[in-house]
């Protein structure tokens, strides 16, 4: 008769192994969450650097007023600022009154939104602010927003 090798098992062995595996193995039903913390982080670190950047560089001493925050607009939003000096500056360039109403038409002909935020520091006259409103409603923007500090006091009274 003929002789031949059987291996004691082994074969059987993996098998009932791999049965086992397969009657022990749970689904694992956690969502591992830590590339989510570290791209909320990055995000977190980028938006802190930018913000301080997309303020418009010209510093005023804005009025405490309780009015609530407007919308923020589709485009960049275009600034006109008064210093307490009377200097006016679009976005951050500074412009003289005699150029003030042709570049504003200009820059008015280029954009798709009529809304444009005004900047004065708190020691300007309301005769110079109203001016310059005349201006931009010569040019063609018809809306007008008045950029204050928030926190300041209501006509009710009461502190916010």
């Amino acid at each position: 008769m003929g002789a031949g090798v059987q291996q004691s098992g082994g074969a059987d062995r993996r098998a009932r192994r791999g049965r086992r595996r397969g009657k022990h193995r749970r689904v694992m039903a956690e969502i591992n969450i830590t590339p989510f913390v570290d791209v909320m982080l990055v995000l977190l670190i980028i938006f802190m650097v930018a913000a301080p950047l997309m303020v418009v560089g010209v510093p005023v001493e804005l009025s405490k007023t309780a009015a609530k925050s407007l919308d923020a607009p589709e485009e960049e939003p275009l600034a006109i600022t008064i210093t307490e000096e009377g200097q006016i500056f679009l976005q951050t360039t500074e412009i003289a009154r005699d150029e003030l109403i042709t570049k504003l038409r200009a820059v008015a002909a280029e954009r798709s939104d009529n809304k444009v935020f005004l900047r004065a520091d708190g020691q300007v006259e309301w005769d110079a602010i109203a001016k310059v409103m005349g201006a931009l409603n010569a040019a063609g923007f018809t809306s007008i927003g008045f950029v204050t500090e928030g926190g300041g006091p209501s006509l009710t009274g009461t502190d916010n």
